[in-house]
């Protein structure tokens, strides 16, 4: 499974976490940036890791700013694109099976280490459960191509 990965400098710590343990188990990381502890603008480095799950080139996709607030909002500006902000493993596993998430969206300073990894590998390792969600992923899917033109 081939990962993107982004943050503006508030996640750079987790940011740097996630992708080593996304080496060590096996997963292709494609890594859109910051690598910078300067200031700098999280719809920078969110957006194009966005535009890859979007246009198929990752498969899934985590953000990372301080609170995890921003760069969810500016990856769910992508058509496609269904970003969820979790700091529990519960709400990573539902995300998955009822919404079928593509990306994750973690906060540094509302989350430590340990519990952001195993998040993360809830996220990764837990599939789409369909049937009656399909039909409400399918209306997301409407409301998507009725606004974003």
């Amino acid at each position: 499974m081939k990962i993107a990965i982004a943050c503006d400098h508030g996640g750079l710590d987790l940011k740097r976490a996630a992708v080593d343990y996304l080496h060590t188990h096996g997963y292709e990381v494609v890594d859109f940036g910051t690598n910078e502890a300067c200031s700098c603008d999280y719809p920078d480095f969110a957006l194009p890791a966005a535009e890859a799950i979007a246009n198929g080139t990752c498969d899934r996709g985590v953000v990372i700013c301080g609170t995890g607030i921003g760069v969810s909002i500016a990856a769910n500006k992508v058509k496609g694109i269904r970003c969820a902000h979790c700091h529990d493993t519960y709400s990573a596993k539902y995300t998955r099976l009822h919404n079928d998430a593509n990306m994750l969206a973690f906060g540094q300073r509302v989350i430590g280490e340990g519990l952001m990894l195993e998040i993360l590998e809830t996220f990764l390792t837990t599939g789409f459960e369909g049937g009656r969600h399909q039909k409400r992923i399918d209306k997301i899917t409407a409301i998507e191509n009725k606004y974003f033109k």
